[in-house]
């Protein structure tokens, strides 16, 4: 592949970028994209439409500069912590990429161009092997400044990542004394509750934190397998709050002609009270299918009347059989997935080893397409495969965009099946919160991507189509050092395709656009209106990767810093401006994110040394390979020193903070204003009655049923029918009764 068919490829994903960026800066000013491109906006509160002006059909930057100008206090309020490290994350990639341009382009390529003494045909005909280390004579002094450039490159990205690191360690600290009275903080999720055929789990429960922690139990709450159940009551409050919602928004109008359409006055009271009497009607069924239904399971939330003693508890192994009586930290409320607190805890390491399993036989079946991805950035080998594509293959532009084009689009399109089976692995091992849900399947897709997009694609164009197999391990080194930089025209491309493509469709929200279009004009139904969560799970890994890539590239390929710095710099303002108007942080893990990005930085540093240390050894610059290792042990070293210093506030909690606020809510007297929000918090759908409550000397509040603790059984019995008449409160509304 030579230069003009990666400026090609280029040149196609700018122009995509530039139409897609054109179209975005139009649609997102009209009034039937609202719910589209200001979905966290609309949520809080409801957004008018503009007037007809002319003005909303002529492309603008203004969305550039408020991302531009919005603070990081800002971004923390609206999209929470999670957010903001994301943020940081590119901001790291931003800076340390900016230093490896400058010296690479400006230092190392002009070195690798000049490196053999052979006449040049020209910059647009050159190959880009030209451009790589590879076209350096071996034993040639100018390997130093490679050797130069990896120094400081590492030494760059471990002050920043150290700062980083630093401040992110200080956000998380604010974020725990920050929610001073949050629910989580009080509570433990105990699973695998031993069953005793004399007594119910709640009596259980409530014997066995009586009699081992006295001093601390306050109350408990039984968690309850509704199934379907839980759907329809969740359903049910969506309708509610959107018909409370149109009763604010409905006026009296006056009798202007007797239709439908324009006539008869509209009294927005009776129009709610009359799907009011609906409402009841279903509510009533779903409480006899509730009263019919609903198990009780061997796990319970249990309520501590201080955050240390909560804290210790959830340490603590609480029996001698390691397999009863677990206790966590609970989530918080919005954070629980309800449906794997009903999985019997024994089965979790079974889950887990076979998800572990089935992870490994995705990859392998993801072998295909990345195998045939490789045989169509080989020209020879297309027209070998295929006789009938010759003719087309002989025409210049086309066999540009068939081998430097099209190879990344089609890895694009297969990688997109990659988060939601990750996803379903995640939940098939039994997290409890989505936060951790969606942490486990960004590592998996993260780990997945880099061995797929960056490993196989190395091994399947260059080691095994020229040398076959690793003759030992120590060869490894050297066989990367020839292998990367012979895929330098894919990476570049996949940078490109992936990279700029990927963020301008982000920004246009492709698909909830067309589920917009297609429910407004074809459907004739009310507009896109799903509340969309940041997808950390592909996005983290997608960003890491890059960062991988230009690691590992920066010395042998300087050519590919200049693509990924424009992906940096629009993913900082195209992340921030989704944060700010898309995307609703209705959970989130208080940056749990951060040390799996330290740990896979650290990672593509270690690999950018190893196939450094490769590439002097095949150069036959054997004291240049002497002065890497020390920059190895450097990089394990520091990274220890971080695991150290910082990773036990992400993995602990500060007994110190925990105890200092435990003091000053009892001084201040907001610890009964913490106990009164416990039972509700936790609840298992938006319109149900506590029917999860089974407390042990708890307050009851209105709108909450406590079920008699005799009524609780072991699953398989029926629990007592509950009244069907509930105290329901509603989203911001007042307590009415059902």
């Amino acid at each position: 592949m030579n230069l003009a068919a990666l400026l090609t490829s280029a040149g196609i994903n700018i122009a995509v970028c530039v139409i897609l960026f054109s179209l975005y800066s139009v649609l997102r000013k009209q009034p039937c994209n609202v719910n589209v491109y200001f979905g966290r906006t609309v949520s809080i509160t409801k957004r008018r439409s503009d007037p007809f002006c002319l003005e909303r059909f002529v492309p603008s930057a203004s969305w550039l500069v408020k991302a531009w100008r919005t603070r990081e206090d800002d971004l923390l309020a609206v999209g929470g912590l999670d957010s903001v490290v994301f943020i940081r994350m590119v901001i790291f990639s931003l800076r340390i990429f900016s230093i490896a341009a400058v010296i690479c382009v400006f230092i190392v390529l002009p070195v690798n161009y000049h490196g053999q003494t052979t006449n040049h045909p020209g910059i647009p005909e050159e190959s880009l092997e030209v451009f790589t280390i590879l076209n350096v004579q071996e034993g040639s002094k100018w390997l130093w400044t490679h050797c130069l450039a990896l120094y400081i490159i590492t030494a760059s990205a471990c002050i920043l990542l150290y700062f980083e690191y630093k401040h992110i360690t200080r956000l998380r600290l604010a974020y725990i004394t920050g929610s001073s009275l949050s629910p989580s903080h009080f509570t433990l999720v105990v699973r695998a509750i031993p069953w005793s055929p004399e007594e119910s789990y709640s009596d259980s429960v409530r014997k066995f934190f009586t009699k081992y922690h006295a001093s601390s139990y306050l109350s408990h709450q039984m968690v309850y397998r509704v199934g379907k159940v839980q759907k329809l009551m969740s359903n049910a409050g969506r309708m509610c709050k959107i018909l409370r919602d149109v009763s604010v928004e409905q006026t009296h109008t006056p009798d202007l002609f007797h239709c439908g359409m324009c006539g008869g006055a509209t009294d927005s009271l009776k129009i709610l009270a009359t799907d009011s009497e609906s409402v009841k009607g279903k509510s009533s069924l779903i409480d006899n299918s509730l009263g019919g239904r609903k198990k009780v399971c061997a796990a319970a939330f249990v309520f501590f009347k201080t955050r240390y003693a909560a804290v210790v508890t959830s340490k603590v192994l609480q029996s001698s059989n390691p397999m009863h009586w677990v206790t966590d930290m609970a989530p918080e409320p919005n954070d629980v997935y309800w449906s794997n607190l009903w999985i019997p805890y024994g089965q979790l390491w079974i889950r887990k080893i076979a998800t572990l399993l089935a992870t490994i036989a995705f990859m392998l079946v993801f072998l295909i397409p990345v195998t045939f991805v490789q045989g169509m950035t080989a020209l020879k080998s297309l027209e070998k495969k295929f006789p009938a594509l010759r003719g087309l293959l002989k025409k210049k532009f086309m066999s540009q965009v068939i081998t430097g084009y099209l190879p990344s689009v089609v890895l694009i399109l297969a990688f997109y099946v990659v988060p939601p089976v990750m996803m379903l692995f995640s939940t098939v091992e039994g997290w409890i919160s989505r936060s951790q849900r969606k942490k486990s399947a960004c590592f998996k897709v993260l780990y997945f991507t880099i061995w797929n997009v960056f490993f196989v694609n190395v091994f399947t164009g260059s080691v095994i189509s020229q040398l076959s197999v690793f003759s030992s391990v120590k060869d490894i080194p050297g066989q990367l050092a020839n292998a990367v930089p012979a895929q330098a025209k894919f990476f570049m491309t996949y940078v490109l395709s992936s990279g700029w493509a990927s963020l301008a469709c982000e920004l246009m929200q492709i698909y909830p656009l067309l589920c917009n279009y297609i429910r407004r004009f074809i459907l004739l139904k009310e507009g896109y209106n799903d509340t969309l969560s940041f997808p950390y799970h592909t996005e983290i890994p997608r960003v890491l990767l890059f960062g991988f890539i230009g690691f590992t590239c920066s010395i042998l390929v300087p050519l590919i810093l200049p693509f990924l710095l424009v992906y940096f710099v629009l993913a900082y303002f195209i992340y921030r401006n989704q944060i700010l108007n898309v995307y609703i942080a209705e959970y989130e893990s208080g940056g749990q994110f951060w040390p799996m990005i330290h740990n896979t930085v650290i990672i593509s540093l270690l690999m950018m040394q190893i196939i450094a240390l490769g590439v002097f050894g095949l150069r036959r610059t054997p004291i240049a390979s002497g002065f890497t290792i020390p920059l190895l042990i450097f990089t394990l070293l520091f990274n220890e020193y971080c695991r150290q210093q910082f990773k036990p506030v992400f993995k602990n909690h500060v007994a110190e903070i925990l105890i200092d606020m435990d003091q000053k809510d009892e001084q201040s007297g907001r610890m009964e204003e913490a106990y009164q929000q416990l039972h509700s918090a936790y609840c298992q759908a938006p319109i149900t009655p506590d029917d999860s409550c089974s407390s042990g000397g708890s307050t009851r509040h209105e709108g909450d049923i406590v079920p008699d603790p005799e009524n609780a059984k072991p699953p398989g019995e029926e629990p007592s029918q509950i009244n069907p008449s509930w105290n329901v409160t509603f989203d911001g509304a007042e307590s009415r009764k059902i």
